[in-house]
């Protein structure tokens, strides 16, 4: 866990000098638009894929117990998979603005 943190610290603290470029005006934003984008949408994702893999675990042993539940079960799925819609709409629109 704490190699993790380190790693994370490091990429966070290491992001600013790996996309400095000469000749750029300083504050210029456009490599932090991209950083923006790409942590709104993997965040979102990996949020996401935690979520279906719990709801979705959830229902197959609800299912398992009682089939009529299978159509009870699947919206709460499509919720959580919306998640990632969300996170890629978010990344787009820092993207374009």
């Amino acid at each position: 866990m704490k190699k993790k943190i380190v790693f994370i610290a490091f990429f966070l603290f290491a992001t600013g000098f790996m996309f400095a470029q000469e000749g750029e005006k300083a504050g210029s934003g456009s490599a932090v638009k991209y950083i923006a984008a790409a942590l709104a949408v993997g965040v979102a994702c990996i949020g996401g894929g935690l979520a279906v893999g719990q709801i979705g675990a959830a229902a197959m042993g609800a299912m398992s117990e009682n089939a009529e539940l299978s159509g009870k079960a699947m919206p709460f799925v499509g919720l959580a998979e919306g998640i990632c819609l969300w996170g890629f709409l978010v990344g787009l629109l820092i993207l374009i603005l």
